[in-house]
């Protein structure tokens, strides 16, 4: 390869990261993220409701991962990200303008689905685009700053969605919508990689998708992984985003702040562990380096489940475990997908990683449902400190079975993190 067309190779590479980080940018949750749970709550609906609400979501990801997934294999990464992105932006329309329970249940699926088509494909884009540059192992790197640049701008997406949102709940659901859309124009621009061009999307038969699925589910490098982080690190604190709006609430009025200004300190707060969160997933490519990915791993679910069972017994502690657990959050799931992308091929490589999300989303069903009615019949506080300790305890049955995440050091790329900065 001359000097020329390697330049130019390297450009096209830097342009699809930029690209990437752009349509990062547009995601819009945090709009409507500080005030999410306590529409719903306006809307007359109860923790039970809510949380059945939360099953529909992760229902709808069970059954729709792998369908979606394979449809990201056949059409292409892009074109999955398209369709899902616009799903959302109506879906997210909807829910502003939804006033009863069975409004909000039939939007939930759809918002699931939209979410099903960008799961997999979403990361699968990202690691064969890398690919194309020999830059795979820098998937982290890239990934954490996509999101650091995502929960940058929803720093202030935050801060807005919450002075909206004490204006009128529904608000804030308008702008994520507009946002959203804005991401679809964003993927219009976006190439598909080079990688996925070269394989032969049609040898993909729903058989041979099954196969590759099951091979990569019972490999004895993901098993433990998968049971250990897909199935009860991410149950466990995705139930943290389900109670920290009335738990946060809960602890403020009790400090004496007016019921007035909790929708709009819940905004700040949102901004504050979004920038907390930024500046982590900025330097996931140095944690992974001086940390390590295993050391990350088999650290994390202690310390977090022992925060979910303090902060019981100390309400304060909520605030700055929230806020922790948010930050980490995103890191986690960088490495999580590096993990994972190292491990399989190309070909079936977003149906894999939906399957992944399909895992995660049956494991969370019995969680929320049991969290709701613990909510209702104690407090969200009960519910959290009982998931901390399935956490800490279900993380060292797996760790006496076996190590969930091997040691990758000497996998790490050599090549400079700059490259595609």
């Amino acid at each position: 390869m001359g000097l020329l067309s390697q330049d130019q190779w390297l450009g096209s590479a830097r342009t699809s990261v930029l690209k990437y980080y752009l349509y990062k940018s547009t995601k819009a949750v945090e709009f409507y993220r500080p005030i999410m749970y306590l529409f719903f709550l306006a809307q007359g609906l109860d923790f039970t409701q809510i949380a059945i609400l939360e099953a529909i979501y992760n229902l709808t990801t069970l059954f729709g991962e792998i369908p979606t997934g394979y449809i990201g294999d056949r059409v292409g990464r892009r074109m999955s990200l398209l369709i899902g992105t616009t799903l959302i932006a109506v879906t997210l329309l909807g829910i502003g303008l939804a006033g009863s329970f069975l409004t909000l249940a039939i939007l939930y699926a759809c918002w699931s689905t939209g979410y099903n088509f960008r799961s997999g494909s979403e990361d699968a884009w990202l690691y064969d685009t890398l690919t194309d540059d020999l830059s795979e192992g820098e998937f982290a790197h890239v990934r954490g700053r996509g999101e650091s640049v995502a929960l940058a701008v929803g720093a202030g997406a935050a801060i807005i969605g919450g002075y909206l949102g004490s204006i009128d709940l529904s608000y804030p659901w308008f702008v994520a919508a507009a946002v959203t859309g804005l991401g679809a124009i964003v993927l219009l621009t976006m190439d598909e990689p080079e990688t996925y061009k070269q394989t032969d999307p049609d040898e993909l038969s729903i058989r041979r998708t099954v196969g590759i699925v099951k091979d990569a589910l019972s490999r004895r490098n993901l098993r433990a992984f998968i049971l250990y982080y897909y199935v009860l690190y991410a149950a466990v604190t995705y139930l943290i985003f389900v109670f920290l709006q009335p738990i946060f609430q809960t602890v403020v009025v009790d400090l004496g702040v007016s019921q007035s200004q909790v929708e709009s300190l819940l905004g700040w707060f949102y901004a504050g562990y979004s920038l907390f969160g930024a500046v982590l997933s900025y330097y996931t490519g140095a944690i992974k380096e001086h940390v390590g990915v295993q050391t990350w791993f088999l650290v994390l679910p202690f310390i977090v489940g022992a925060a979910l069972v303090g902060m019981y017994f100390v309400p304060l502690l909520a605030l700055p475990t929230f806020l922790v657990a948010r930050g980490l959050s995103d890191v986690t799931r960088s490495f999580a997908g590096q993990y994972v992308n190292d491990r399989i091929g190309t070909l079936g490589r977003a149906t894999v990683l939906s399957a992944m999300a399909m895992v995660s989303g049956l494991a969370v069903v019995p969680f929320q449902l049991g969290s709701g009615v613990i909510s209702d019949a104690v407090s969200p506080l009960f519910a959290l400190a009982i998931a901390g300790v399935v956490l800490v305890i279900g993380s060292a049955v797996i760790l006496l079975w076996e190590v969930p995440v091997a040691d990758d050091t000497s996998s790490s790329s050599s090549q400079s993190t700059q490259d595609l900065s």
